[in-house]
């Protein structure tokens, strides 16, 4: 990053350095002419009129040096702000993982909530998380406008989606209807859900539950001892057999 903003300031001064250049040829060059010329006595009345000529010509590169100057400041002004806002949201992420790590600890920070079902809030916190990534990619124009729509008619058929939508719209509209194209994307965002809560009832996805653990069978102490008996007098009598055949 510190890198691409030394680039940048490179770049700026190169185009000063050549706009000042530009000037200091116009301005000196009735001096070169004189220089130039084998006689002294220069009738200045005629070279003013030469230099008229092409005034006008130098007064346009000027001006347009002055406006690239400009445009490369705006340039840099947009790019320094993107940096700054993308910086922010990956400070969010990370908060939001420390979160999602350990959502007993760390959302009664955020103050009570009506979530009941563990499994609700991690949902919730996961909605949050696709739609800053819709955010942003529609913001810088990864996500167009189609493809945007298409995600978040898949996330409002769900009763999640919608849910999160419900209860952190008015979030969204505070923090993104500062600009236009904040504007256009809670608007987008308002039309997919209004279109698929009047398409009916959201579908509901069962968490699927975890197989019971099979229960290892251990022999205890008691039936160890009593297969242990049971081998020794086998072998007793084995023993007692042979010894009364050899007799």
């Amino acid at each position: 990053m510190a890198a691409g903003a030394a680039r940048r300031a490179g770049r700026i001064l190169g185009l000063v350095a050549a706009a000042a250049l530009a000037l200091t040829v116009v301005l000196l060059s009735p001096f070169a002419l004189e220089e130039f010329s084998d006689s002294k006595g220069v009738d200045w009345n005629r070279l003013s009129q030469v230099g008229a000529a092409y005034g006008f010509t130098s007064a346009i590169v000027s001006a347009l040096a002055l406006a690239g100057v400009a445009v490369s400041l705006g340039v840099q002004n947009r790019q320094a702000r993107a940096d700054q806002v993308q910086g922010i949201r990956s400070y969010y992420l990370e908060l939001v993982r420390l979160e999602l790590d350990d959502m007993a600890l760390y959302q009664p920070v955020w103050g009570d909530t009506d979530f009941v079902d563990p499994h609700e809030r991690k949902r919730h916190v996961y909605a949050d998380l696709m739609m800053n990534y819709a955010w942003m990619g529609f913001e810088i124009g990864t996500i167009r406008e189609s493809l945007l729509r298409d995600m978040l008619a898949g996330m409002f058929t769900g009763e999640a989606g919608r849910r999160y939508w419900i209860r952190a719209h008015t979030s969204w509209i505070a923090g993104s209807s500062g600009s236009r194209t904040g504007r256009r994307f809670l608007a987008i965002v308002g039309e997919e859900h209004a279109r698929a809560a009047a398409s009916g009832p959201p579908t509901r996805s069962p968490i699927p539950s975890r197989p019971p653990a099979v229960p290892v069978v251990r022999a205890s102490p008691a039936w160890r001892a009593s297969a242990g008996a049971l081998a020794g007098l086998g072998a007793g009598l084995a023993l007692g057999s042979l010894l009364r055949s050899r007799r």
